[in-house]
């Protein structure tokens, strides 16, 4: 597997509040992490930046090799960062209300099991088609759902950007989790919603399909978004499944 992310602030914002980050475990097993931090100027930044480097520090220490494993203890570890989240929250008056998107990818040869929480998506590119892994946890995404607005609509819906589920916001942290089939060649995209506001599938179809490098891919959409307007910051991953083991 060949991995490569990059992260920018856009166009319209005076900081990055996106975290991304890849880890390994010690039987050889890799967690991708996206996360988009919410409230405020500072909190955004302490939350995701939590939940990145905890979930990324303890799955270091870990020796577990199945998607089963994978599953019981991302269950775990995102339970237990909201609280910690929420916790710190409730220590510091700037970082009252902060709170995180997060989406997390734990990928074999073979499975990927993917956790999220927000807005954050990940994509799998496969046999030349674009398909959404995660589901928008957000008012718009709930008006199309009900049938309210179309998709089209959604797209340029004033209240886009509000989402209903997060970490560091309810008690409850309730994420989403499954597993997916990989085989050779898929591409796995992990992004920001700074990147699908700016750009559309077709857009991303189109690079993904490009005999580009993984960076080269990550640079290129990063880069519409930019020209589309750059309204947020934009956070992109991409693992491509060549069946090799990713470089510690």
């Amino acid at each position: 597997m060949e991995v490569a992310f990059r992260t920018a602030i856009g166009k319209q914002r005076e900081d990055n509040q996106d975290y991304v980050d890849v880890f390994t475990n010690q039987a050889g097993q890799h967690l991708a992490l996206i996360a988009d931090g919410i409230g405020g100027h500072q909190g955004g930044d302490v939350a995701s930046a939590m939940a990145v480097s905890h979930l990324g520090h303890d799955f270091e220490l870990t020796e577990w090799a199945t998607t089963r494993e994978a599953r019981a203890w991302i269950s775990q570890q995102i339970t237990s960062e909201n609280r910690s989240i929420i916790e710190k929250s409730n220590q510091f008056a700037d970082l009252n209300g902060m709170g995180t998107t997060l989406v997390a990818a734990v990928y074999f040869t073979s499975e990927v099991v993917i956790a999220s929480i927000g807005d954050s998506r990940a994509y799998l590119f496969q046999d030349g088609q674009l398909r959404q892994l995660t589901e928008d946890h957000s008012l718009v995404n709930e008006l199309v759902k009900r049938g309210e607005i179309s998709r089209q609509a959604a797209r340029h819906h004033p209240q886009k950007n509000v989402i209903i589920r997060s970490l560091g916001i309810s008690r409850d942290a309730n994420f989403d989790l499954n597993t997916y089939p990989l085989v050779l060649e898929d591409q796995l995209l992990l992004c920001t919603d700074g990147l699908t506001n700016m750009v559309d599938d077709q857009q991303i179809t189109a690079v993904l399909a490009s005999h580009q490098t993984p960076t080269q891919k990550c640079d290129q959409l990063i880069d519409l978004a930019n020209a589309a307007g750059g309204l947020d910051n934009i956070t992109v991953l991409i693992v491509t499944n060549d069946g090799r083991k990713v470089a510690s």
